[in-house]
């Protein structure tokens, strides 16, 4: 334990004589059964799973979400991230949609499997260019999941490149995909926490045709860049048809519910090397490298 310890005492750089919580959660795994000890009052408090799901410890969960992925990220120096969003129902190509429920549907989903590969390529070069920067910067994150999320972690994977995945659970049953880094995966039960990690590194945003989840978090991103609660960085939607078919963002500037400018926060692209322009340009990459 004495090892540990010290290790620990390394990794904040500061002397601290108190005993170690995980020493002493230890010790009490070992003290004698008796009816006082054996009751659930007599726990840690921070090793008692039952007393930290009660309701009034939502805050404490709260901000365990918050801290937990932050302080590995730090700890593992991913500085900063770009962010894939879209449908975990466009397979791959030549793979039967799992959610299709027609033929109309399964067509459709065959025919978006071109951005399961533009999701893919546009990973490989930002991990490209991660490399650069000794992959601390330009991390590709997803959520984590299937569609257009594995393509992600895929094309970053392939490049020999860490590739983060923040993961949530869900009704029915999800595992990560296999091409997430297994120690930048991560778990979560607040949808509002994982919208904040898939924004405090980003330097860029990607997003892919996909459903509710998709537009949730897309229209949060847009939400604070426009309202300049966060910075303005590249925001780009793949499939300028699917989304201007899905959303009438001209109707919302004529009708005067957004400004006409605001349309200016949002490229389009429809191949990963006109997305990775985007990011290149606004981040004057060439002039950088030359």
């Amino acid at each position: 334990m004495a090892g540990k310890r010290d290790d620990l005492r390394r990794k904040s750089g500061v002397w601290d004589p108190l005993k170690d919580s995980s020493v002493d959660k230890l010790r009490a795994r070992a003290i004698p059964k008796t009816p006082q000890t054996d009751s659930p009052s007599y726990r840690l408090a921070y090793a008692d799973d039952d007393f930290l799901c009660r309701d009034e410890l939502r805050p404490v969960r709260l901000q365990l979400e918050l801290l937990k992925p932050e302080m590995i990220l730090t700890e593992k120096g991913i500085k900063s991230t770009v962010v894939l969003f879209g449908g975990a129902r466009i397979p791959a190509p030549g793979v039967e949609p799992w959610a299709a429920r027609n033929d109309v549907q399964r067509e459709n989903l065959k025919q978006a499997s071109i951005y399961y590969e533009e999701a893919q390529k546009f990973a490989r070069l930002c991990a490209r260019h991660s490399a650069l920067h000794n992959h601390h910067e330009f991390v590709v994150v997803t959520g984590g999941g299937p569609g257009v999320m594995e393509a992600g972690n895929r094309g970053a994977a392939e490049e020999g490149a860490p590739t983060v995945g923040l993961n949530i659970l869900l009704p029915h049953e999800q595992a990560p995909n296999q091409y997430v880094t297994p120690e930048l995966s991560f778990n979560f039960h607040y949808f509002a926490i994982r919208k904040m990690h898939f924004l405090m590194r980003a330097r860029a945003i990607a997003v892919f045709p996909g459903g509710f989840g998709t537009l949730d978090e897309m229209f949060e991103a847009l939400t604070l860049i426009q309202t300049r609660r966060m910075e303005r960085i590249p925001f780009i939607l793949f499939a300028e048809e699917f989304w201007r078919k899905i959303i009438d963002f001209n109707a919302l500037a004529d009708f005067g519910t957004i400004a006409p400018e605001d349309m200016e926060l949002i490229n389009f692209a429809e191949t990963a090397e006109e997305a990775w322009q985007v990011i290149s340009d606004f981040y004057d990459m060439e002039k950088a490298h030359s």
